[in-house]
């Protein structure tokens, strides 16, 4: 079975910056469209942003200007740079990847904005 294993989720206060990371398996990141998903608690699972083979991305306009998204094709890792959070910014992060006839979850990342 696929496993995605995110990392670099925590705790930091509003204003501040925080680094996600995701591994994948060389033979689904090569085709995969990645993405970062997020669930606040009560709340659906949204897409964060994605970003495809060709490094053509895509943003959540709650996110733009403050998150880069980046996958390193070499080491097989897709990044999240968060900038500028923000409390409701609060939820699990989860590192996705759908390739047409896939489509794998990782367990997800826990960030917390709070003072």
């Amino acid at each position: 079975q696929v496993q995605l294993q995110e990392s670099g989720g925590g705790l930091v206060q509003p204003g501040g910056s925080l680094r996600l990371s995701c591994a994948a398996p060389g033979n689904i990141f090569s085709i995969a469209v990645m993405g970062w998903y997020r669930q606040a608690p009560g709340k659906q699972r949204e897409l964060v942003a994605s970003i495809v083979r060709g490094g053509r991305t895509n943003y959540a306009d709650f996110v733009k200007g403050r998150f880069t998204i980046s996958r390193d094709s070499a080491k097989n890792t897709l990044d999240l740079q968060m900038n500028s959070l923000q409390p409701e910014d609060t939820a699990v992060f989860y590192c996705n990847a759908n390739g047409g006839l896939f489509n794998v979850w990782g367990r997800g990342t826990q960030v917390t904005v709070s003072s």
